[in-house]
C-alpha cells in the first residue's frame, strides 16, 4: 500500500534525506521519497496500522520541527514567518540597545538575551541532532556566533546569525516561490464535476459511463467522449499549444482542458485517477524523486562535509599560533569565519532545485520528464532514432486504391475489414471508416494478431490472411505507399493500398537536431518503397525497414555499443524498444498507453521540435548548474584566503554562505522563463 503525505518547515535538502534515510531504515517501510523541491513524501508498506500520527513521530525524531500534512491539507507560511521576524527585530532592538546604554552589566545582558533569542532555535536543534550522530550547519552558525561572543567580536557574532536567519528567511520565500510557480503549472485538476442532473459531485467519485457536464470556461474533470454539444478547446495546460481544438458530438476529450465557449454533455471514459490529468500531476510532481548523479554526489558527500569542516577549523584554530606568529584569539577568529564560509547550502538547494524548474518548464510547454535523471541523461544522446508510422509521419491514414489480383473488390475489402475492424490500429481504422459499412463478426474463428505481421483467421473453412508482404509470403513491389494485402487459402487475391502524411513538423525537428550534431535514423516495420520515400524528404540516411519489434530491439542494442541513443516512437510495438533505449520518447497525444509508460519522457503532441526544446532546456540547466557550483566554490575559496591573510572577516564569511546561496537560487530561477 502507498501512503503520500506534505511535509511542512522542510527546509534544507540535507534535511528531506535525512528523513529519507531514517524512514528507510524502519521495518517495512519500502521506496521511501522524500521530495525536497515538492515537499512530498510517500512510501510503501504492507503494515495497514501506520497512520499520520506515527508517521509525524517517526519524522520528529530526525527533524523536530517538520509537520506531517495529508496529501490534499493546504497550510500557510506567513506564521511561520512573522515568528521569524518577530525573533530577528526582538533580538536587533536589543543590540541597539548596547550602543546606547553605557553601562557595562547591562550591556551585557542585552547582549545575552539578543543572542539567546536568535540561537536557541539551532541550538536546541542541534542538541536534538547530535542525540543521533547526525551534525548539521545549524551547528557550524551556532558554534561561530558563540565563539565570537567569547572572543569579543560580539556584534560580528550577532550579524552573523541575524544576516543567517534573515537568508534563510529569504531562501524559504524564494523556494516557496518557485514551488508555487511550478505547482501553478500543474494544479490543474477541477475539483468537482456537474452530474447530467446538475448535482456537483467531488471528482474522484465520478465514475465510468456517467454523463457529466462541462459548461464555458470550466475545465474538463476526466477524461470522456462527447455525447452533446460541440465547443473550442484549450489544451494548452496539456499540449502546451495555445491554438484552440474545435470539438464535437463523438471526439474524445481529455481532462484538464478548458472548454471556451459551449456546453458539451460528456460521457466518462476513464475515473480520475487514470485519466489524463493525473497522469500529468502524478508525473511531474515526482519527476525529481529520480535524482541525477550531480544530486546523489553532493547528498553523500553532506553527510560527511560537516564533520569534516569542524575538524578542519579546529586544526586551524589550535595550529596556526602554533607555526605562524597569528596570535591565539585571531586563529580562533579566523577559524570560526571558515565555519559559516564552509557551509554548503548555496550547492545542496540550488542544484535540486535547477532540475525541479527545469521539469516544471518542460510540463508548461507540453513536455513531461519522468526523472530529473532523465533530464540529466540528454546531454550525452548522440543519436535519436525514430519510428516511422504515427511518429515521422501523422498516423491518419487514408485509403487511396484497392487492388484486385483474382477475384473481386469488394472480396478483398470484405476480408481486411472482417480482420481489422477488432483492431485500434490507425491503418486499421482507416480501411474500415473506407469500407464504410456494418460488418458482422459472429463467424470469424481462430482470430489471432501477430505483432509486425498482420492477423490471420478463418472463415466458412477459409484461412484468412490480412496483413504486409511478410505475412502473405507476397514479392511486393507496388509503389511507396503502405499496403495491407489479402490471402486466401495461401492465394493473394488483392492489397489495400494507403497513404500517410508526413508530420508538419518532421522536417523542421530533425533539422534542428541535425544542427546540434545529433545523428537522426529511422527504424520501421514498413515496405522499402515507403521507407525510402519518407527518408528523402527528410534527409535521413541511416534506416532499415520490414522491420519487426524484436529486430528494433536488437537494432537498440547493437547502436548502444557505440553510442547513448534516444528512440521515439508512439505503438504498443514501440515498447520494448522505449524501455531498451537509453532514453525512451513517446509521442503522447495519439500514443499507445503502454509507450507513455515505458517511456522516460513523453510529448504531449506529435510537434517534434519539442525534442530539439528539451534538448535545449537539459544544456541550460546543466550550464545554470555548472554555473552556480562554479560560482559557489569560487566565492568561498576567495573568502577564505581574503580571511586567512587578515583581509576578510565574517561578514565576508555570511556573504560566501547566505549570500552566495541565494544569488544561486535566483540564478536557477532563470530556468522557468527557458522558452
Amino acid at each position: 500500500m502507498k501512503y503520500k503525505y506534505k511535509l511542512k518547515n522542510l527546509d534544507c535538502a540535507q534535511c528531506a534525506k535525512r528523513v529519507e534515510e531514517y524512514l528507510s531504515s524502519q521495518q517495512n517501510f519500502n521506496n521511501v521519497v522524500v521530495n525536497f523541491s515538492t515537499l512530498n513524501l510517500s512510501f510503501n508498506t504492507l503494515d495497514s496500522n501506520i497512520d499520520k500520527k506515527y508517521v509525524q513521530k517517526l519524522v520528529s525524531n530526525v527533524e523536530p520541527e517538520v509537520v506531517v500534512l495529508d496529501e490534499n491539507e493546504s497550510y500557510a507560511h506567513s506564521s511561520d514567518y512573522k515568528y521569524t521576524i518577530l525573533r530577528i527585530f526582538l533580538s536587533f532592538i536589543l543590540m541597539l540597545c548596547t550602543l546606547i546604554v553605557n553601562q557595562k552589566m547591562l550591556c551585557t545582558f542585552f547582549f545575552l538575551i539578543s543572542y539567546i533569542l536568535m540561537l536557541y532555535k539551532p541550538i536546541i536543534d542541534s542538541i536534538k541532532l547530535l542525540k543521533r550522530h547526525i551534525i548539521d550547519e545549524n551547528i557550524l552558525v551556532s558554534i561561530s556566533c558563540i565563539g565570537a561572543f567569547i572572543i569579543g567580536e560580539r556584534y560580528e557574532g550577532l550579524m552573523v546569525i541575524f544576516l543567517y536567519e534573515i537568508g534563510k528567511l529569504l531562501e524559504s520565500l524564494a523556494l516557496n516561490k518557485s514551488r508555487n510557480s511550478i505547482t501553478s503549472l500543474i494544479t490543474i485538476k477541477q475539483d468537482y464535476a456537474t452530474m447530467e442532473n446538475g448535482d456537483e459531485v467531488p471528482v474522484e467519485k465520478v465514475r465510468i459511463d456517467d454523463i457529466i457536464l462541462v459548461k464555458p470556461g470550466q475545465s474538463i474533470p476526466v477524461d470522456g467522449t462527447i455525447i452533446e454539444g460541440n465547443t473550442n478547446l484549450d489544451t494548452s495546460v496539456i499540449t502546451g499549444e495555445s491554438k484552440l481544438v474545435s470539438v464535437s458530438t463523438g471526439d474524445i476529450v481529455l481532462s484538464g482542458s478548458i472548454s471556451t465557449d459551449g456546453l458539451i454533455k460528456i460521457k466518462v471514459l476513464k475515473e480520475y485517477e487514470n485519466s489524463t490529468i493525473s497522469r500529468i500531476m502524478e508525473l511531474v510532481t515526482s519527476a525529481t524523486d529520480k535524482k541525477t548523479q550531480t544530486e546523489t554526489f553532493v547528498n553523500k558527500l553532506s553527510k560527511i562535509y560537516t564533520p569534516i569542516i569542524i575538524l578542519l577549523a579546529i586544526l586551524v584554530g589550535i595550529l596556526l599560533p602554533i607555526f605562524t606568529d597569528i596570535s591565539f584569539k585571531s586563529s580562533i577568529y579566523k577559524a570560526l569565519s571558515f565555519l559559516v564560509i564552509s557551509c554548503p547550502c548555496a550547492i545542496v538547494i540550488s542544484v535540486p532545485l535547477s532540475y525541479f524548474s527545469a521539469i516544471g518548464t518542460c510540463s508548461k510547454q507540453g513536455i513531461l520528464i519522468k526523472g530529473s535523471n532523465y533530464l540529466d541523461n540528454l546531454l550525452d544522446i548522440k543519436e535519436i532514432v525514430f519510428d516511422k508510422t504515427g511518429t515521422l509521419t501523422t498516423g491518419k491514414f487514408s485509403v487511396t486504391d484497392v487492388k484486385v489480383f483474382s477475384g473481386t473488390k469488394e472480396e478483398v475489402l470484405y476480408y481486411a475489414v472482417l480482420a481489422e475492424n477488432m483492431s485500434t490500429h490507425p491503418i486499421a481504422q482507416s480501411i474500415v471508416k473506407y469500407y464504410g459499412k456494418k460488418i458482422d463478426n459472429k463467424s470469424v474463428v481462430d482470430y489471432k494478431e501477430q505483432g509486425g505481421y498482420g492477423i490471420t483467421y478463418k472463415i466458412d473453412d477459409k484461412n484468412i490472411k490480412v496483413g504486409n508482404s511478410k505475412l502473405v509470403k507476397y514479392d511486393e513491389n507496388i509503389d511507396g505507399s503502405t499496403n495491407i494485402f489479402v490471402s486466401v487459402n495461401d492465394n493473394v487475391i488483392g492489397c489495400i493500398v494507403l497513404t500517410d502524411m508526413l508530420n508538419e513538423t518532421s522536417k523542421l525537428g530533425i533539422k534542428l537536431l541535425n544542427d546540434k550534431g545529433i545523428k537522426t535514423s529511422m527504424l520501421t516495420g514498413d515496405n522499402e518503397l515507403s521507407t525510402v520515400k519518407v527518408a528523402n524528404e527528410l534527409n535521413i540516411s541511416d534506416y532499415k525497414y520490414c522491420m519487426l519489434p524484436e529486430d528494433k530491439y536488437n537494432e537498440i542494442i547493437s547502436k548502444q555499443k557505440k553510442t547513448k541513443v534516444a528512440f521515439v516512437g508512439d505503438g504498443i510495438n514501440d515498447a520494448p524498444v522505449l524501455a531498451a533505449s537509453d532514453i525512451g520518447i513517446s509521442m503522447g497525444l495519439n500514443g499507445a498507453n503502454i509507450a507513455i509508460e515505458t517511456s522516460d519522457i513523453v510529448i504531449m503532441t506529435n510537434d517534434l521540435t519539442k525534442i530539439s526544446k528539451v534538448i535545449d532546456i537539459s544544456r541550460f540547466t546543466n550550464n545554470i548548474i555548472k554555473i552556480n557550483i562554479t560560482f559557489a566554490l569560487f566565492i568561498k575559496i576567495l573568502v577564505l584566503i581574503l580571511t586567512f591573510i587578515g583581509i576578510g572577516s565574517m561578514w565576508q564569511a555570511i556573504f560566501a554562505d547566505v549570500g552566495v546561496t541565494l544569488i544561486t537560487i535566483f540564478n536557477s530561477f532563470r530556468i522557468l522563463s527557458k522558452k
